[in-house]
């Protein structure tokens, strides 16, 4: 199995990058917010943990930059009915902390914006993985109230998944209110584009 891969970049595509390992070219399927990360690096050597899909018909290679991203992949795709393309669109849509925060509160709205993943398929993986994502190393849930209409209204002016979510790690925690957030991720966001 590839477990790891360390290699320069040579090519980014909107959902997979080649990744230049001693002169071989890998295939590797990733998150937007590891394709967002790793723009800045061209040209620099990178490391990726890698799990390798081996299906009827393809062997896939799917990329993280941290070894707790890897671990929750690795517990989505247990999920029957969960694909690995599937778990990186949930992957798509926050970070692993604030996945595991709806999971341990039970909020069904961040999976639920997955493509193909209903409230049934969201209360079933909120099911089976209630009482595995203790076992996630690196990761602490972090409190998600009103981050997920934050997030939808940053989005819908225009920034970045991954711009919205560094964001959010920078400013004051103790801000609960919509609008307060977003105007601070807007202040922070603007602070560091100048």
């Amino acid at each position: 199995m590839i477990s790891q891969l360390t290699g320069q970049i040579e090519y980014q595509g909107d959902n997979f990058i080649i990744l230049n390992v001693s002169g071989v070219g890998y295939k590797i399927f990733a998150s937007i917010e590891v394709i967002e990360t790793i723009k800045s690096k061209e040209n620099t050597e990178i490391k990726l943990w890698t799990h390798l899909a081996v299906r009827e018909n393809s062997m896939d290679l799917y990329g993280f930059l941290e070894k707790a991203e890897l671990n929750f992949f690795e517990l989505l795709i247990t999920i029957s009915g969960i694909g690995p393309k599937t778990a990186l669109g949930i992957l798509n849509v926050a970070t692993v902390s604030t996945l595991i925060s709806a999971i341990s509160t039970e909020d069904t709205s961040y999976l639920t914006k997955v493509s193909g993943i209903g409230e049934k398929n969201a209360q079933k993986i909120i099911l089976e993985l209630k009482n595995k994502i203790q076992n996630i190393e690196g990761i602490s849930p972090k409190n998600i109230e009103g981050e997920l209409d934050t997030i939808d209204a940053l989005k819908a002016l225009g920034y970045s998944t991954r711009e919205i979510t560094d964001a959010l790690q920078q400013i004051d925690k103790s801000i609960i209110d919509v609008g307060e957030k977003v105007k601070e991720v807007i202040k922070y966001l603007g602070s560091n584009n100048t």
